[in-house]
């Protein structure tokens, strides 16, 4: 009797599953606008690459030329940014963040993420790396991503399973898997950093979903790895001490790194330049941008931009890098990030990281750099963002050095909880400050 029962149940189940046609709609059009985020988030990585290629081939026809191309350029883009589009200011993930926080209505959530932030967040990212900045387009990515997953609930059946929050979440992660051409990190970035609540009912579909936003950057660009293939020769007990070395480094400049952000971006101290900011944006941003300008001309070239080049010439032999570059690109990035243009940070940060980690690999003799530039950028990227399994998984899948998995994962762990004694976790921290745009009543 009960084996018939549930046999009918079964047949029930299949039954509605197969013509529930609303069901299978809204699973085609989450997939589809999916797909749509990831060849978005492409077409950015391209715009981006081609305009940091068009700065550089002019930075070295007209050495001094940044000195007035890039504040120009910086001030322009805060002007037009405060003016238009103060939603499209600094990374990106703070917003998506901010949008999926429960005290915002529906009808708010356009503060944070659109269509129009989308397009604009794409064009002014791409201007500051034609500027010549110091900054990433993967915190871009996610809010550009999570934009065009958002629009999809415009056009779900009645009754979706697909919530609005998992449209958020799924979009965001995408924005990683497409900017990294890492799946598996979009899917633990979504788990780390932006889930608040499960989404049971539609999580396979969502994690589907950020996979195949990033199969599109694969699609595209082959399954190649940003950085190449780590060589990682003869593990043994030599790596533990530089290895140590990397981690709590790592975890101290990180942490630095992140309450400096955190001071500067919030602009509540009372120090003369915080005045000059809030008094002054745009001159601010200019002189932010003259900043930048000087520090890589002394650089010879080698801060300005993401610093994904210096970082796969570090990792091929072909670069000695200066013992300075750690703390140029890191005065750099965090001038970038403080004149307020739309831009990220992972990537400078993976810059900073690596740079790190190679000189460790000089000063210890260590014969294998590689193997420590890896730790560096999974240690620094875990202690700026206090997402230590997000960072390694990353850095795990870019470099395809596999054999590093649990170093990757020890190094993270450690420089992330050496940063939680300097710093709060800074994209929660950045939320927070993107909520204070909302009507005061509706906190």
């Amino acid at each position: 009797m009960n084996a018939n029962i549930n046999r009918a149940d079964i047949f029930h189940t299949l039954r509605t599953e197969v013509v529930n046609w609303r069901a299978w709609a809204g699973r085609l059009l989450v997939m589809a606008f999916a797909a749509l985020a990831g060849l978005t988030v492409v077409a950015f990585t391209w715009m981006t690459e081609r305009a940091f290629g068009l700065f550089e081939q002019v930075q070295q026809r007209h050495m001094w030329w940044p000195l007035l191309w890039t504040p120009l350029c910086t001030a322009a883009i805060v002007w037009l940014m405060r003016r238009h589009v103060p939603g499209t200011a600094g990374s990106g993930i703070p917003q998506v963040m901010a949008a999926l926080d429960g005290r915002v209505a529906v009808e708010q959530r356009g503060l944070f993420v659109s269509l129009k932030l989308t397009f604009s967040k794409m064009l002014l990212a791409t201007w500051g790396l034609l500027a010549g900045l110091s900054l990433g387009r993967e915190g871009p990515s996610v809010q550009i991503a999570a934009g065009i997953m958002h629009h999809a609930r415009r056009w779900l059946p009645d009754k979706s399973q697909v919530s609005e929050h998992g449209l958020l979440m799924a979009g965001g992660a995408a924005g990683i898997a497409a900017a990294f051409n890492t799946p598996l990190g979009g899917v633990m970035f979504a788990i780390e950093e932006l889930s608040r609540k499960p989404e049971q009912r539609s999580s396979g579909l969502l994690l589907a979903a950020i996979v195949l936003s990033g199969l599109m950057a694969v699609s595209i660009y082959g399954n190649a790895t940003y950085f190449g293939v780590i060589r990682v020769e003869n593990l043994s007990l030599g790596l533990l001490l530089p290895g140590l070395a990397v981690a709590v480094l790592s975890g101290l400049a990180g942490g630095l790194f992140a309450r400096l952000l955190l001071v500067s971006l919030r602009g509540d101290s009372a120090d003369r330049l915080s005045r000059w900011r809030r008094r002054a944006p745009v001159a601010f941003a200019a002189a932010c941008g003259l900043a930048v300008a000087l520090i890589g001309l002394a650089s010879s070239g080698h801060t300005f931009g993401t610093g994904y080049a210096h970082s796969r010439a570090m990792l091929e032999g072909s670069n000695d890098t200066e013992p300075l570059y750690v703390i140029l690109k890191f005065v750099a990035t965090w001038l970038t990030a403080w004149s307020g243009v739309p831009g990220g940070i992972f990537a400078p940060t993976l810059s900073i990281g690596g740079a790190l980690g190679n000189d460790v690999a000089q000063l210890f003799n260590y014969a294998n750099a590689p193997t420590l530039i890896a730790l560096g950028m999974a240690g620094f990227l875990a202690a700026v963002t206090q997402a230590p399994l997000t960072s390694f998984i990353i850095v795990m899948e870019m470099v395809d050095g596999h054999g590093l998995v649990l170093s990757l994962m020890a190094t993270a762990m450690v420089a992330s909880g050496v940063s939680r004694l300097l710093s709060v976790p800074l994209y929660s921290a950045l939320a927070q400050l993107q909520l204070q745009r909302l009507p005061k009543d509706s906190l």
